[in-house]
């Protein structure tokens, strides 16, 4: 029985194919990470932190000293930025695109320089005793990173990054409103937005 064998020329070809195949399918993946949106901002998160902020606001308005007053609030970043971090870390997770990975990095590389900048002036601001003046920073810088980083996610990301804006120049002419406009702004936006991506791009 006559069996054919391949030439000495063929398998090297063979696998010149499928490392020609892998490297396309490989460029594939990335031209596809890098045109889609992130997805995986946690609604849940939004609105466990959106929940911790109304609270804090609430916490803080009773607090008689300045230094008081931002203790809580520092708190409340550690906790709100805890929930709405973890829980989108756990959902990029499930839905197989992490979040340093693809447009979840760009989403970070985007969010994370405002916020730094936004420390910074907290720190300066609280050592010259301009805290009155601190709630119309946060919800400016915080409106402004989100919107830069939401270029990067879905649609309604930037759009709530707008809403922080808007209420953060609100705070900046009204420094007197700043507990109020907090609770509007990280609990009540926060909420609404969260109850949005929940209900329309997968918890």
């Amino acid at each position: 029985m006559n069996q054919s064998h391949p030439q000495p020329d063929e398998r090297p070809s063979v696998i010149s194919l499928r490392k020609t195949a892998e490297d396309n399918l490989r460029f594939i993946r990335s031209a596809m990470e890098r045109a889609t949106s992130f997805t995986g901002v946690s609604g849940v998160g939004y609105l466990l932190a959106g929940a911790s902020a109304v609270l804090a606001a609430w916490v803080a308005a009773t607090r008689q000293s300045s230094e008081a007053w931002l203790l809580v609030w520092m708190i409340e970043l550690v906790v709100g930025g805890a929930l709405a971090f973890g829980l989108t870390v756990h959902k990029s997770r499930l839905q197989g695109a992490p979040l340093w990975s693809g447009s979840g990095r760009k989403l970070l590389i985007a969010f994370v320089p405002t916020m730094l900048a936004a420390g910074l002036l907290t720190l300066s601001f609280a050592l010259h005793d301009l805290v009155s003046w601190l709630p119309g920073v946060w919800m400016t810088l915080y409106g402004a990173a989100v919107m830069t980083a939401g270029a990067h996610s879905v649609r309604a990301i930037p759009v709530m990054g707008a809403a922080f804006l808007l209420l953060g120049s609100v705070a900046l002419l009204l420094p007197a409103t700043g507990d109020a406009v907090l609770a509007l702004g990280f609990g009540g936006l926060h909420m609404a937005f969260g109850l949005y991506i929940w209900r329309n791009h997968g918890g």
